[in-house]
């Protein structure tokens, strides 16, 4: 005898999103798209995370803004319930229902959750040697990002466009000394980019990239780096930076090794721009008292990476750079997955 199989409506589930950036917009939209009930949360005021400080992106230069707007746009034409303003700090689960905690307050409860709470930049104040927080002319690719987001004549000294720049590879990344082993995938591309663009801006500037090797893994990467080659003559040069210091006329001098020719070398610049890695923030939200990252790396550490995105903790799901360094388009994608696996273990209970 047959038996009719139990259906389950969406809406009778309720799920929490903790995280706007791209995998948390991309969860939450995919999430109320199936049908089920969508609490947001966010600790700023308003969804983008770091895309809101992008000026743009690789590798087709596309304007940061006009992508968070296409992301929020989706998002604001679906009801979701918003809780921007609001730090998850734990999560406790029990009989199959998650109690949200912010501190110590209750703020929702769902029956499954999504973390995409992205990442952090590697604090470069760490590697002293480079001069970070100790030289007003040596920064961060963020901080670049945002001076070209803002108004780039804050480059200029003294309203005289720069005559060179420096970028240094992997800063945070790919690091015995200080306990970072893995590649953050994205700072090799974002070099490139960056570089373009101070060319473009500065087209008598002189930029040079110090690097380990090059990454550019990505679709359209590798013909990036090749533009920034031969249309816009940026400097690529194959070794790693020793240390960094300022001379008397306030411009940053570069010591460093040149591994393909074997020899030292040294540049004046006017500006040292650091390519800072992606180190874990997932840290910030416990589960169950405890935390589900990776000892080697700090990321969420997933079950079973080649099944999905769940975390050791029934119902609770990692989506985005929470689990790794990953691109945006990345993690849109894997906010969407989060999403599905989250209402296939809701209906199959």
């Amino acid at each position: 005898m047959l038996t009719e199989k139990k259906h389950t409506e969406p809406n009778q589930f309720r799920i929490a999103v903790i995280g706007s950036g791209p995998a948390g917009i991309s969860a939450a939209i995919s999430a109320a798209a199936i049908g089920m009930e969508v609490d947001w949360y966010d600790k700023e005021s308003r969804p983008g995370g770091k895309l809101n400080d992008y000026h743009q992106l690789f590798p087709d230069r596309e304007f940061a803004d006009l992508v968070l707007d296409d992301f929020t746009g989706k998002a604001d034409s679906i009801r979701i319930k918003k809780h921007f303003g609001t730090t998850i700090t734990r999560i406790e689960s029990a009989n199959g229902q998650n109690v949200l905690y912010s501190n110590t307050e209750v703020v929702g409860r769902c029956d499954s959750v999504i973390v995409a709470t992205g990442f952090d930049f590697f604090d470069a104040r760490i590697k002293e040697e480079f001069g970070y927080g100790i030289y007003d002319h040596v920064i961060t690719s963020p901080d670049l990002e945002k001076i070209l987001k803002t108004g780039h004549d804050q480059l200029k000294k003294g309203g005289i466009a720069p005559e060179s720049m420096a970028f240094v590879h992997c800063v945070g990344s790919r690091d015995q000394q200080i306990g970072i082993n893995y590649c953050s995938r994205l700072c090799c591309i974002t070099g490139i980019k960056q570089a373009i663009e101070i060319r473009e801006l500065f087209p008598s500037c002189k930029v040079y990239n110090f690097y380990i090797d090059i990454r550019a893994f990505g679709s359209g990467y590798e013909e990036l780096y090749r533009q920034a080659q031969e249309k816009y003559n940026i400097h690529f040069i194959r070794g790693r930076v020793s240390e960094a210091s300022e001379n008397q006329q306030n411009r940053i001098v570069v010591k460093a090794e040149d591994t393909l020719m074997a020899r030292p070398l040294k540049v004046t610049v006017d500006w040292l721009v650091l390519l800072v890695g992606m180190v874990p923030s997932c840290t910030q939200v416990s589960v169950n008292q405890a935390q589900c990252s990776d000892p080697e790396t700090g990321f969420y550490q997933l079950q079973n990476p080649f099944a999905g995105s769940g975390l050791e903790k029934p119902g609770i799901f990692s989506a985005g750079a929470c689990g790794g360094p990953m691109s945006i388009p990345e993690a849109a994608a894997s906010g969407r997955s989060a999403a599905i696996e989250a209402w296939q273990y809701l209906t199959s209970r």
